[in-house]
């Protein structure tokens, strides 16, 4: 456990990836459709407002913490392997305390994001009848799913973003390349299947069914997948130069 704790230690010594960044990008992104929001108030009579508050619902300005927090799952692999390693820390241990890091980093931004979820709710969208935290992919209906939602879609972009690290470190760009190919040509296969049996419509209503929580429960497959896969590729990566 010693170790373990050690491993996440030394990730938080850069304090600015994993607690900061994210967090400034993600108010950014918040003032900015703040600003929007206040110029549609203003500018459009009693009915297109109504019509953009409910446009908003759409929002996807959430991506910007969940696309640093990917970022920031690169960076884990990349920056901090090679550097843990040379203070004796063992694959095991460095995979072990970097999955643990990257859940209990999703769990306590989720427990931020449900909370501003639901003040932007009690505040009837800051006021402004805006959806940023209860976008429709987010909004679960109660505290403790909307903060599954964000929980799981957290640890999907930092395991996703740990994928990428760490066949770029095992297998250097070619690694990345073939990797990117491999997505490339599933989700060409996969289109392929859905439009060539016309099964598009039934997809959508599976998704609709499922709510968001269904989808973020299914997302933890793909999720699971991705951190086994990372430690196959991880056991004998080579920190290089």
């Amino acid at each position: 456990m010693d170790r373990i704790s050690k491993v996440v230690r030394l990730h938080l010594t850069s304090t600015w990836a994993y607690l900061a960044l994210p967090w400034i990008i993600l108010g950014s992104a918040f003032a900015i459709t703040l600003a929007i929001w206040l110029i549609l108030a203003a500018s459009l009579p009693a009915e297109g407002g109504l019509a953009a508050s409910d446009g908003t619902q759409y929002n996807g300005a959430m991506l910007s913490i969940l696309i640093s927090l990917l970022v920031a799952g690169v960076g884990a692999i990349n920056f901090s392997f090679p550097f843990q390693l040379g203070f004796g820390v063992t694959r095991r241990d460095f995979w072990i305390g970097t999955s643990v890091l990257f859940v209990g980093l999703a769990a306590c931004n989720a427990v931020l994001l449900a909370l501003l979820a639901a003040i932007e709710t009690w505040t009837n969208g800051w006021g402004l009848g805006g959806h940023l935290f209860t976008a429709v992919w987010f909004d679960a209906g109660t505290w403790l799913g909307t903060w599954f939602v964000f929980f799981a879609a957290q640890a999907y972009f930092m395991f996703t973003g740990a994928l990428f690290g760490t066949f770029y470190m095992r297998w250097r760009m070619n690694g990345l390349v073939a990797l990117w190919v491999a997505i490339g040509v599933l989700t060409v296969g996969a289109v392929g299947v859905l439009t060539w049996t016309q099964t598009w419509p039934d997809l959508g209503r599976w998704f609709v069914d499922l709510g968001p929580v269904g989808v973020a429960a299914w997302s933890l497959v793909p999720t699971a997948a991705f951190a086994g896969v990372s430690w196959l590729a991880l056991r004998r990566a080579t920190p290089k130069g």
